[in-house]
């Protein structure tokens, strides 16, 4: 790798080996500057077409996490509300209609606009990828993050898209980590079990 121009080895840390899925947040508020920071820097992450299919939903206030409560499952509510913001994280089902500035390159809209499955496909696939891009770009700023899928998307899509063009995807808590809510690495796959190389 001596070709490569590598973070340092402190920055890998922070957004890899040292990171932890956290379950309990110190209240510490989140900034809308930072929310704006965050947001400034995974979107420049890749996806297929320049798509961003991806929206983000900053619950922060009361009224918006009661409306979320109600859609968390048992166990997640109390790292939910403990959490600074939850993001939701959804994708837009009509997406390609900003393909014809997102990607100039050519009219790419009428292969989703006619096409349900692909277009299904392609939202769930790239704003899961953007979600991914949040939690990385969230460590980046020095913030934590815990992701869930314990939710019901339907009740939340009710409470926050009842329009129907969004749907949610997953979850993400975000703050400053109390220590108590983290919890020892569990293992990961070696590259003989995950990978090849052919």
């Amino acid at each position: 790798m001596s070709d490569l121009h590598s973070l340092p080895q402190a920055a890998l840390n922070q957004v890899f080996f040292d990171a932890r899925t956290v379950h309990a947040f110190k209240p510490v508020p989140v900034s809308d500057a930072t929310l704006h920071a965050l947001y400034d820097l995974l979107k420049w992450a890749p996806t297929a077409f320049n798509a961003q299919p991806a929206r983000f939903v900053f619950v922060r206030s009361p009224e918006a996490r009661a409306k979320l409560q109600s859609a968390l499952s048992p166990g997640n509510v109390a790292q939910t509300l403990g959490a600074a913001v939850t993001v939701i994280v959804a994708q837009d089902t009509r997406f390609y209609e900003h393909l014809p500035v997102q990607f100039p390159a050519y009219d790419a809209k009428p292969l989703f606009e006619g096409n349900a499955a692909l277009a299904e496909a392609t939202a769930f696939r790239n704003s899961t990828l953007q979600g991914g891009y949040l939690i990385l770009a969230a460590r980046s700023l020095g913030l934590d993050a815990g992701a869930q899928s314990g939710f019901d998307a339907n009740a939340v899509n009710a409470a926050f898209f009842p329009d129907g063009r969004f749907k949610a995807n997953f979850l993400v808590n975000l703050g400053v980590a109390d220590p108590a809510g983290i919890f020892p690495r569990g293992p990961r796959l070696p590259f003989d079990v995950a990978a090849q190389i052919v």
